[in-house]
Order: structure tokens, then C-alpha cells, then sequence
């Protein structure tokens, strides 16, 4: 693919709660729910994971933004008395584990786009993401104690790796609500933008991440994402795996061949 081809945005119809436009090969999906902030129900989970499977088998994805509408990214599993659709058995948990162990197991890169607010569930969703780009309005919160509720969308495995075992009790034992800035401290955001430059230094980052290599982005993210389970023996091990893997792809000669004829390599994915 080539990324300076002009783009075609197309819109995947049939979703209730979403909003799902291609182009470029950039897949963005819009939680689109704009009335409840983008709080998610039952049919918001089924409609996410839905998505996140055929972008994951769908090989000219190459990027795939999260993001929400109406300046908000999320604030959370809708918890109201009168969503008739909102779950909270085991099963509907199980299902919720099933959206965000998709986000985290997608193989192509992630970004979360972030505006507006993102927490409890909606906060987590954005830390599975591979990058969490943020407007200087937004805000984050894991929320769950005020709601006298525990941890969950995975974030109770997120944040200790992403920010430390006692700065994550901290967020999770006050349910305090962060700005972008402070979040930036935290380590939970990559950068922090203003507001009505969020869309622009997204689009820039995912036209990079389209230009990129797909084989070997994917296994370095699989790398990146396993290595806190494993010794540096098992990770070695996996490194010279996949690298021999590179080796053996088209991208990896064209890339070499782009360096001696002083050029841009063009990415196949093959």
C-alpha cells in the first residue's frame, strides 16, 4: 500500500453504537453514544468486539484509532437504572474481559484519541491501546471506588506495569480525576496536544505507522507486550525468532534495497 495514495474514507454500516470509517490504511472507530458520553453497554461490547475481530483478520488495516464522539472519549460502562441493554452479571464481565483482551491482542498498532473523558472502563480501553494521544481538556479517572466497585477492563494489569505498583493504588484507591498534564506525569499518556490539534498529530502518527513495516511492528508490539510475563532468557529467545522471521520477508529486502538506493521503502507486508 502505498501511504501518499489519496484516501477513501468508507463507513461500515449495521452498528448501533459505533461509528467505523477506512482510509488509507487507517481504520478509526468511533464510540458513538455521544448522549451518555460514550458510556457502554451491552450492545456497545458486542458491537466492539465485532470490530476488533475484523480488523484483526483484515490485512489492509494497518492502524487501528480509538476514539470517542460529541469531545468525549468515555466515561465508562453505562451503569444508569434505565439501560435496559447495561450488564453486570459474570457473563457480561466475561464479555468485557473478552473486549479488552481484543483491544490488547490486536496486531496491528493502536492509538487511543482521547478528548474529553475517559474513565473507569473508557479509561482502561485506552490503556490497552499501543499509544494514548490526549487533548489538553482531557481527563482520567479510574472511577470504580467511587462507585463502590472494583478494578476491571484489565486495568488491575495495566496500570502497575505502566506506572508502578503504588502509584496505581494511589489511582485506584482515590478514584481521583487527572488532567491531561497530570496524566503526562503519571506515564499513562504518550503526549498531551491541544484540543484543535488532537486530530492532526493523530493523523500524522497513524500515516507513520501505515508507512511502517506491518510484519515486524506487530512482532515487536507482541514482543513489548509479553516480555513482563517472561525471563530475559525466554525474551532473547523470542527476539532471535522473530528476527530470523524478518529476515525471511520481502519488507526486510525492500527496506535494504530502499537504504542503498537512498529512497522510502514501500511496505507490503509480506
Amino acid at each position: 500500500m502505498n501511504p501518499t495514495a489519496v484516501i477513501i474514507v468508507r463507513d461500515m454500516p449495521g452498528f448501533e453504537t459505533l461509528k467505523v470509517d477506512r482510509g488509507g490504511g487507517v481504520v478509526t472507530v468511533t464510540m458513538n453514544r455521544p448522549e451518555k458520553k460514550n458510556a457502554i453497554d451491552q450492545q456497545m461490547t458486542e458491537e466492539l468486539i465485532e470490530v476488533l475481530t475484523e480488523v484483526k483478520a483484515t490485512e489492509d488495516d494497518r492502524v487501528m484509532v480509538l476514539t470517542g464522539a460529541g469531545g468525549e472519549f468515555c466515561s465508562g460502562a453505562d451503569l444508569t437504572p434505565a439501560s435496559s441493554r447495561s450488564g453486570s452479571g459474570l457473563g457480561s464481565m466475561r464479555r468485557v474481559s473478552e473486549l479488552v483482551l481484543a483491544i490488547h491482542g490486536q496486531p496491528q498498532p493502536t492509538i487511543a484519541k482521547v478528548d474529553g473523558v475517559a474513565a473507569g472502563l473508557g479509561a482502561n480501553m485506552a490503556l490497552g491501546c499501543d499509544l494514548i494521544v490526549a487533548s489538553d481538556r482531557a481527563r482520567f479517572s479510574e472511577i470504580f471506588a467511587k462507585r463502590g466497585l472494583t478494578i476491571d477492563g484489565g486495568g488491575s494489569w495495566l496500570l502497575p506495569r505502566l506506572i508502578g505498583l503504588h502509584r496505581a493504588k494511589e489511582l485506584a484507591f482515590f478514584a481521583d480525576i487527572l488532567s491531561a498534564e497530570e496524566a503526562a506525569e503519571f506515564g499513562i499518556v504518550n503526549r498531551v496536544v491541544p484540543a484543535r490539534e488532537l486530530d492532526a498529530f493523530v493523523d500524522d502518527w497513524a500515516a507513520r505507522l501505515v508507512a511502517g513495516p506491518p510484519l515486524s511492528l506487530s512482532m515487536t508490539k507482541a514482543l513489548l507486550n509479553a516480555s513482563a510475563g517472561m525471563s530475559m532468557i525466554d525474551a532473547v529467545e523470542r527476539e532471535a525468532v522473530a528476527q530470523a522471521l524478518n529476515f525471511s520477508t520481502a519488507d526486510t529486502a525492500e527496506a535494504m534495497l530502499a537504504f542503498v538506493q537512498k529512497r522510502a521503502p514501500e511496505f507490503k507486508g509480506r
